[in-house]
């Protein structure tokens, strides 16, 4: 049977609204093309006919496998190693000599948590432990804890699995490849374990609180593009009560929330301190 080539407007409002009640993405119709070919990749896995018994599908109990696989195939995004790398820049020397100043005044103990928030494959909480490598003469003797945490399953795999390709290491010069990568195969590299055993990742939707301790640093960067102003002030407010008194947001350009930022001090473009 000929699979169908595009979702009708009728139908990707139902999927629309079944991706914003269980993930808070809103997407508008401006994508429905992009939606087709997602869902459609997913039809024959399913053993789907249509778009119609496909949504039926995910949405009964018997389909709650297919449903992981679905939110993947939506949601996954593609990412590369320090990005925008002025807000690295920052992570190594201004943070962490923020830190080291505060635990010589007594004011912190000698450990540090980071949390990237929406991680996708893995490359920004790499990077971030990347940086925190680096001040390790800085850092010596401190308990380092990174997380990242993504909704996608699939996404949180390749994070684990820590092999890339070149184009996701265009930030990266030469030296800091040769450091931290070792090539498995023609333009494949994995990341050594010295960095990879720095972070541990885990499943989270950002729509729910983070049943975790209170982290000094949270990295938001490239996440809430398709979130409504609703979602996005509910991650927000997740985040806020997820961060150390004094602790830190990491935010990107393109997030649109910087207006809902009021509970915390602007420190820079990126940049938002917890008070």
């Amino acid at each position: 049977m000929k699979e169908p080539e595009r979702l009708t407007p009728q139908q990707f409002e139902l999927f629309q609204k079944f991706i914003y009640e269980r993930c808070g993405i809103k997407i508008d119709l401006s994508k429905i093309t992009l939606v087709s070919n997602r869902i459609r990749r997913r039809l024959q896995p399913a053993n789907c006919s249509d778009f119609g018994s496909y949504y039926q599908f995910i949405a009964s109990k018997p389909g709650a496998a297919e449903l992981v696989d679905f939110i993947d195939a939506i949601t996954t995004n593609e990412t590369s190693f320090l990005r925008t790398p002025s807000n690295f820049e920052w992570l190594k020397n201004d943070f962490v000599s923020e830190l080291i100043r505060d635990r010589a005044e007594g004011k912190r103990e000698s450990s540090l948590r980071v949390w990237s928030a929406a991680c996708s494959s893995g490359e920004e909480a790499y990077s971030i432990a990347m940086c925190l490598s680096e001040a390790s003469v800085s850092l010596r003797g401190w308990s380092i804890q990174i997380m990242g945490t993504d909704i996608s399953e699939s996404s949180l795999k390749l994070a684990r699995d820590a092999v890339y390709r070149k184009r996701t290491m265009q930030e990266l010069d030469d030296a800091k490849v040769r450091r931290y990568f070792s090539e498995v195969s023609p333009g494949e590299f994995h990341l050594r374990p010295a960095i990879t055993e720095m972070v541990k990742f885990k499943n989270h939707n950002l729509m729910k609180p983070m049943l975790e301790k209170p982290f000094d640093c949270i990295w938001l960067r490239n996440v809430l593009i398709y979130f409504d102003r609703e979602s996005k002030a509910k991650v927000i407010d997740n985040l806020v009560r997820s961060m150390v008194s004094g602790g830190y947001l990491v935010v990107g350009p393109s997030e649109g929330v910087y207006d809902m930022l009021g509970m915390l001090q602007k420190r820079g473009t990126f940049l938002y301190q917890k008070q």
